[in-house]
């Protein structure tokens, strides 16, 4: 397989293809625009919940979220931190997670090592 080179990018909420959140019912989607098959170490891409949705996670890779529009509350070891518009929000590996959309939803940009598609697999 030949994986394309690097090179500089960028990306907009427009340009994403969304899909269910692996192992999700709820109304919760993801949308990589970088990840293993382009070669780079992280996987990068948009996140968006829909009102008042939850996700209880054990987090499987460094995940790093910064909320775009409306707000989330995240629930961990270290307590529970409601992030809006312009905040970030940092989930180490291993760490058990509650995710929670506010009654407007949220959109959210990620950045994840290793890339999470695999460490789920």
């Amino acid at each position: 397989m030949t994986v394309p080179k690097l090179t500089v990018r960028k990306f907009a909420v427009a340009d994403a293809a969304f899909e269910r959140s692996p192992g999700q019912d709820a109304d919760i989607f993801a949308a990589n625009m970088i990840d293993q098959r382009h070669g780079g170490p992280i996987t990068i891409g948009f996140g968006r919940y829909g009102p008042d949705q939850r996700l209880d996670a054990t987090i499987v890779v460094h995940d790093v979220m910064v909320i775009l529009e409306g707000r989330l509350s995240v629930s961990g070891a270290g307590g529970t931190f409601t992030a809006g518009p312009g905040e970030i929000v940092y989930m180490p590996k291993g760490e058990h997670v509650t995710i929670r959309a506010h009654e407007q939803g949220a959109v959210t940009a990620y950045v994840t090592h290793p890339h999470w598609q695999e460490a789920e697999a």
